[in-house]
């Protein structure tokens, strides 16, 4: 692998950067809180016990990849009134893990930089802002923008990138989630594997043990 990327002057990548586990780390202290809310939330509205609300959301997490798709699609549920109440952080800036040399490989990554989450706009935003690098993204994109339909559906990142103008060739999405990348390479993206995790699967491009390690990894153009 190159010590620095090389780009050619015609082509220039879109990254498309997943937010949680991969730019900062959520399962420390933030994924925790996310669940319970989730599960209580479950629980107060489908008035079911404690028990069997954590079970539905692990199980429509696993299926859908979202605790949201399930209840939306089985329930009824309100998208925006379940995501909104499950995403309440006041004390945000104590729960924000992240590495402080990030903001140095994003402003040296040449090419655009967009954010494409699952998780709600208001969310994401605020986790960029408390990470000071929210400004260094050309796009912050939440769930919403993927039309409520969250990775790994198809349909809602082929929505999002019409909307963005960009060809599926030029992105490359750098993700924590085997799942979301197994679907980005099958559209076409070139994909990036943050983890520790052993091995790497065919579909995954490059696996790197931090994001930090990004600004040595280049593609050439197809």
């Amino acid at each position: 692998m190159n010590s620095a990327p090389v780009w050619s002057p015609v082509w220039s990548p879109v990254w498309l950067f997943d937010l949680d586990n991969t730019l900062h780390n959520t399962s420390a202290r933030i994924f925790p809180r996310i669940n319970a809310a989730m599960t209580a939330y479950i629980a107060e509205h489908l008035q079911i016990g404690t028990e069997q609300a954590n079970d539905l959301r692990m199980n429509y997490w696993q299926r859908y990849g979202a605790t949201m798709l399930g209840l939306t699609r089985h329930h009824g549920t309100d998208p925006h009134h379940f995501l909104h109440h499950t995403h309440q952080f006041p004390d945000l800036q104590h729960l924000v893990v992240f590495e402080c040399e990030i903001r140095g490989m994003l402003r040296r990554l040449p090419g655009r930089k967009i954010v494409v989450s699952n998780g709600p706009q208001a969310y994401v935003q605020a986790v960029l802002t408390q990470m000071k690098i929210s400004n260094l993204f050309d796009r912050v994109c939440g769930v919403e923008q993927l039309r409520l339909l969250p990775k790994p559906q198809t349909q809602g990142l082929r929505s999002l990138l019409r909307a963005l103008g960009v060809h599926v060739s030029r992105c490359v999405l750098v993700e924590d989630s085997l799942e979301n990348l197994r679907v980005a390479k099958a559209l076409g993206m070139r994909t990036v594997w943050v983890s520790r995790a052993l091995g790497k699967p065919l579909y995954v491009d490059v696996k790197l043990r931090s994001v930090l390690s990004l600004r040595r990894v280049s593609f050439t153009r197809r």
